[in-house]
């Protein structure tokens, strides 16, 4: 055991309120870079960052002095009285690197809170244009957009949606552009996107037209599919759709966004800018809780012709230390050209598991962009039949590559929320070869003991 390292006095048990209360977690002490270290010692590749959350590894000196400084001088300012220095400069920073429009920033604490916030920001804008009929909302199955209500309403993953299906708003979904099981044979990429995201359209006329406000899906899927990209074009279509009918388009990159597929947002990849954007997890990289609504300017100006206001807040939205952290981290992405490196690593990952998984029969895809690849088992490769879902072999995989010392984010409800099983990887940007080597060979490792060839 490290000589910096003391384990916690025993007390059993715990009064955590633990996310499994039948299991017993190791305590995590400090980190070092890509590794998680525990209170006995033990070393983790952290090949996940957490859920996507630690782009930049642990411990990065510039964000701790960063997040030092700034509790020296302001910790809180509640934003009914005051604007801080931070939140402004972030918010520059932020709309300087945007999509077109994107001119305004509206802060929050973490993912689920940006969904909540987008969602009744679209609804805000068309009330304040004279339409508050338009309230209803469009998503897609098999999408994950988070664990409050709202945000739960418009995830499709019906899994994590049974048990509080009495709560949820009646928000519509459409089919997910899953090309590893929903291309037909003879179709192109290009016409399967265009496909599935004519099942929008089918949608709006469904729902009326003039009663929709937005629509809502992750440029790549993560949670619940295990980074799946849109087909070429699909993205563009679906762009296209809302266009037409005055729909606004929510993109949620909570998971797939700030550099984490090798551009700053994930939608660059597929030539397309939102009308809302929420960004969390990478846009701190674990150093404060943070997230973000990056906003078009005409839904800015039809509140501020309106109403004035926007009907909704949180006690730490634009928190002074937690924004002076995501300044932090954005800065060392330019200045360490982390994006590059991002793609670049990507590849090399992505080659790395083609070379030691590819040819496992229980194997069925691997996919995904720049450094959040997914890993999709199946317990046949030629017809793509799943596993058996009691077998949970996604919490097997786990366990194993815990073991091995290696954080890895499988799940299980790939295909329908029931069947299918994937691993997610999302590590640091910061990576050296040896670490992916690393990675690959302790994942491969976890697999082989779980699903032997």
């Amino acid at each position: 055991m490290s000589p910096h390292v003391t384990p916690p006095p025993a007390r059993l048990p715990s009064r955590v309120f633990h996310r499994h209360l039948r299991h017993a977690y190791p305590v995590a002490v400090t980190g070092d870079g890509p590794y998680l270290i525990d209170h006995v010692g033990r070393r983790y590749l952290d090949g996940s960052g957490g859920a996507a959350v630690s782009c930049l590894g642990h411990g990065h000196p510039a964000i701790v002095e960063a997040v030092r400084e700034q509790v020296g001088r302001l910790e809180y300012a509640h934003t009914s009285f005051f604007t801080s220095e931070p939140a402004e400069a972030l918010a520059d920073d932020l709309v300087t690197h945007a999509p077109a429009g994107l001119d305004h920033v509206y802060f929050v604490s973490g993912g689920s809170e940006g969904v909540e916030a987008a969602l009744k920001m679209a609804v805000q804008f068309h009330a304040e244009r004279g339409e508050p009929q338009r309230s209803r909302v469009i998503a897609r199955w098999q999408s994950y957009h988070g664990n409050t209500l709202g945000a739960l309403s418009a995830g499709g993953n019906r899994w994590r949606r049974a048990q509080f299906s009495s709560m949820l708003l009646d928000i519509s979904h459409i089919g997910e552009c899953y090309e590893y099981r929903g291309r037909r044979p003879g179709e192109s990429a290009e016409q399967y996107g265009r496909r599935t995201a004519d099942e929008l359209e089918a949608e709006i006329q469904r729902l009326g037209p003039a009663n929709v406000a937005a629509f809502i899906a992750e440029p790549v899927v993560g949670a619940t599919m295990g980074a799946v990209p849109a087909v070429p074009g699909y993205l563009r279509r679906i762009r296209e759709i809302c266009d037409r009918h005055g729909v606004l388009l929510i993109l949620d990159e909570v998971m797939c966004g700030m550099g984490r597929t090798g551009s700053l947002h994930a939608c660059e990849h597929d030539g397309v800018a939102p009308d809302l954007l929420v960004v969390a997890k990478g846009l701190g990289a674990g150093y404060q809780p943070i997230g973000a609504v990056l906003v078009h300017g005409r839904i800015v100006e039809a509140m501020r012709a309106g109403s004035g206001f926007f009907q909704h807040g949180h006690t730490y939205l634009g928190h002074p230390v937690a924004c002076a952290a995501a300044l932090a981290v954005q800065r060392v992405i330019r200045q360490e050209h982390l994006l590059d490196r991002v793609r670049e690593r990507g590849l090399q990952l992505d080659a790395r598991l083609r070379q030691r998984l590819g040819d496992h029969p229980n194997v069925g895809d691997i996919r995904g962009r720049g450094l959040f690849l997914g890993v999709e088992l199946v317990a046949d490769r030629t017809t793509k039949a799943p596993l058996p879902p009691e077998r949970r072999t996604h919490a097997a995989v786990k366990a194993a590559a815990l073991e091995f010392g290696l954080l890895c984010y499988p799940a299980g409800g790939t295909i329908d929320g029931a069947q299918g099983d994937h691993v997610l990887l999302a590590p640091p940007f910061t990576l050296s070869i040896d670490h992916l080597d690393e990675l690959v060979d302790k994942l491969a490792r976890a697999l082989e003991r779980v699903l032997p060839a």
